[in-house]
Formats: structure tokens, C-alpha cells, sequence
């Protein structure tokens, strides 16, 4: 498929909802931490784990769930995970305690597994080449609106109503969106069965994690979420404390700066397009760098322009290494994405985890130190990538 041809928009649109619920799921707590924090009476620390469960399920279960997608194919996975994912997302507002609410997001983060991996492969099997980047653009920029519309909309209905019903009303709007996924993905034409022994799928994870660029791809993908999970767990005990002491409702609305990660992913073919991809990679790392720095005075027009940077360069980023990852796997696609998305997920975890403490500890100015700590390590492997490639056409020609 190509853009203006048979089935690409509602491939597209399929894939776009199905961003919007996985986002929408995966986050469905972070908006409400401080009010999950009140009511079980825990630190943002300890509250945090209930955005850390559900993305290290999905880091864990990732690369099983994409060697069933090499099996029973991309569609039925995806498919599979959602039902599973939005049934589990019903239960999670009847949960009795923390625990038993990070459990519940544990488990649908696993079930979530199904679908990052699997809908990069369809879509490197499916979409022209020089279409891709594109096409996996808008599948994370349907990630940025889900992220977005579901913190939106829990915060004001948390507001009212508290965050059982907030998180009750993000797993009815996921139901729609699974059953319009379902509706409108058409069938693969291109996907050809794998095996599911365990031989097979341990040589193709290690052909993967002996390539040097698609290890400092994963890194990147990780320290990138680093970044952006640890901010955005902590900005609502920011926004809600002193000297903002701003309702649920506002701080919610805080994130439609999502709006311009939806922009700056669907630009990143673009992007790579006019300064190559590692260009692209220093500009997503300069200018989440600049949002950090810009968000620590005690002003909220500096704090909600950092967040505009943050998460510019954040999405841009993630675009361009996700997209990479699927260009440079010659064969075994869905486990070199599955690898990608659990490095993806490993970092919000440890993002979410490290930033909390890090807030607990020193405020907003230590949860920020975290988050330009990884854009170092963005830019270091990202500079190791540009001489290895040097070095590289010293001898001979190579990918770009």
C-alpha cells in the first residue's frame, strides 16, 4: 500500500485508533496519581508503580507476543490484545487496593504487548518503503492523541466524579476504538507464517541484538522514554502542589501538548527526509534538552513551553528510531520491533520509577537531572552511530 492507494487511509485509521486506545490504556493512571496517592495514602513514588506495572508488562511480554504474531499472523494478534486489554481495563476501576491496582495494570499492559510490535511488522510488510516512515508516523502520532485524550479526559471527569470513573470512562472509549480497528484493518496481503520454535526465534533475537545499529537504536528508543515517562508521572504532583495548586481538571488539560508530538511524529519522515536520520536524532535530543531546561523556573508559561519541547523532541525522536528499526531488519521484523518496544517500555518503567524518586528526593529540578542524563546518552550513541557509519564508508559502501 502507498498513500492515495486501495486501503491505505483506512489501514491507516485502523492503525491510528489503535495507537489511540494503547496509549490511552497504558497512561490511564498517570493523570490521576495524585488523586490515587490520597485515596491509598502512598507516596508518588509507591502511586507511581501503577504506571511502571502496566509498561514493564508490556516490555516483558512483547517478544513473546510478536513470535505469536509470526505464527497466527499481525491482525489476529493485534486484535487478540485489544480485546484482552479493554476487558482488563473494566476491571481496573472495581480495584479494592494499590496492590490489586497494580496488578490489574500489570496484566494489561501484558495483553497490550500484542500490538506496537505486531503493528510495526504489518506495516513493514504491507506499506511501500519510501511510504514507512510516514506510515509508522501516524501510528505513533494515534499514540500521542491517545496519551493525550486520555489524561484530557480523566482529569476533568476525575474532577467530578473521581479517578475510578475517570479510568471506567477510558476503557469504554477503547472498546470503541478496538471494534473500529477490527472493522476497518484490511487483511494482510504479504504476511507469510513463521515458526514458533524456540531455536528459531532465540536466532533471530540474536542476529537482532549482534547488529551494533539496531542495539543503538534500542538505547536511543529506552532513554527517550526515559525522559518522557519520568516527566509526565510527575508533572501532575508538580501542577497540583505548590506555588501552581492547579484543580485536576487544568492539569489534565496540561496534556493537550500531546497535540504537538501527533505533529512531530507525522513530520519524522520529512524530518529524516531533509537531515538524514541521525540529524534528526540531534535535533529530537536538542530540543527535549531545551524543554527540561525551560520548565524548571516556577512559571507556568515556562513550564507548559518546556513540555511543548519535551514532547516535540520526544515523538519526533521515537518516530525516527522506530522507523529505523524496521528499515534495518532484514527478516524476522516482528522481533526486532518487539525488541525495540521492550528497550521503548524498560525506559518509561524505569522513567516513571527513577523520576518519581527523583521528585520525592529533590523536587522537579532532580526529576529534570534524570531527564538530561538520557538525552546525553541520546546524543553520545547517536555520535558513536555517526562514526561507526564514517568509518564504515571508509571502506566501503553502506546503509545510511
Amino acid at each position: 500500500m502507498a498513500p492515495g492507494g486501495p486501503g491505505y487511509r483506512r489501514m491507516s485509521l485502523a492503525l491510528f485508533l489503535a495507537g489511540v486506545a494503547t496509549f490511552a490504556l497504558l497512561y490511564s493512571t498517570q493523570a490521576l496519581l495524585p488523586l490515587i496517592s490520597g485515596e491509598f495514602g502512598v507516596a508518588a513514588s509507591e502511586a507511581s508503580w501503577t504506571v511502571a506495572a502496566a509498561t514493564g508488562g508490556l516490555a516483558l511480554f512483547v517478544l513473546p507476543m510478536s513470535a505469536l504474531s509470526e505464527r497466527f499472523g499481525r491482525r489476529t494478534i493485534m486484535t487478540a490484545s485489544l480485546v484482552v486489554a479493554v476487558t482488563v481495563g473494566l476491571l481496573v476501576p472495581f480495584a479494592p487496593s494499590l496492590g490489586a491496582l497494580v496488578v490489574l495494570r500489570a496484566l494489561q499492559g501484558a495483553a497490550l504487548a500484542g500490538l506496537p510490535a505486531s503493528a510495526q511488522a504489518y506495516l513493514a510488510e504491507e506499506v511501500r518503503p519510501r511510504a514507512l516512515v510516514t506510515a509508522i508516523g501516524l501510528f505513533v502520532a494515534g499514540n500521542s492523541v491517545g496519551g493525550m485524550s486520555g489524561r484530557v479526559i480523566t482529569g476533568w471527569v476525575a474532577q467530578e466524579w473521581g479517578w475510578r470513573v475517570a479510568v471506567g470512562v477510558i476503557g469504554l472509549i477503547a472498546v470503541g476504538c478496538a471494534v473500529a480497528f477490527r472493522l476497518l484493518l484490511p487483511a494482510p496481503r504479504h504476511f507469510r507464517p513463521g515458526s514458533l520454535r524456540p531455536r528459531v526465534l532465540a536466532r533471530t533475537v540474536r542476529d537482532h541484538l549482534a547488529d551494533p545499529l539496531l542495539r543503538r537504536l534500542y538505547a536511543i528508543g529506552a532513554l527517550f522514554m526515559t525522559v518522557f515517562g519520568g516527566v509526565y508521572t510527575v508533572i501532575g504532583y508538580r501542577l497540583t502542589g505548590a506555588p501552581f495548586s492547579l484543580p485536576q481538571g487544568i492539569v489534565g488539560s496540561i496534556f493537550l501538548v500531546y497535540l504537538v508530538g501527533t505533529v512531530s511524529a507525522s513530520a519524522a519522515g520529512r524530518l529524516v527526509g531533509r537531515l538524514g536520520r541521525r540529524g534528526a536524532l540531534y535535533l529530537a535530543g536538542a530540543t527535549t534538552a531545551a524543554g527540561l531546561l525551560l520548565s524548571l523556573p516556577g512559571s507556568i508559561v515556562c513550564v507548559l513551553l518546556g513540555l511543548v519541547l519535551i514532547t516535540a523532541g520526544f515523538f519526533a525522536g521515537h518516530a525516527v528510531a522506530s522507523s529505523a528499526v524496521s528499515k534495518t531488519a532484514a527478516h524476522g521484523r516482528a522481533q526486532a520491533s518487539a525488541l525495540y518496544q521492550s528497550a521503548y517500555y524498560i525506559g518509561s518503567s524505569a522513567g516513571s520509577t527513577v523520576g518519581a524518586v527523583a521528585f520525592h528526593a529533590n523536587g522537579w529540578g532532580g526529576t529534570v537531572g534524570v531527564g538530561l542524563l538520557a538525552v546525553l546518552g541520546v546524543v553520545t550513541i547517536t555520535l558513536l552511530g555517526s562514526r561507526a557509519a564514517r568509518a564504515a564508508s571508509r571502506r566501503g559502501p553502506v546503509a545510511a
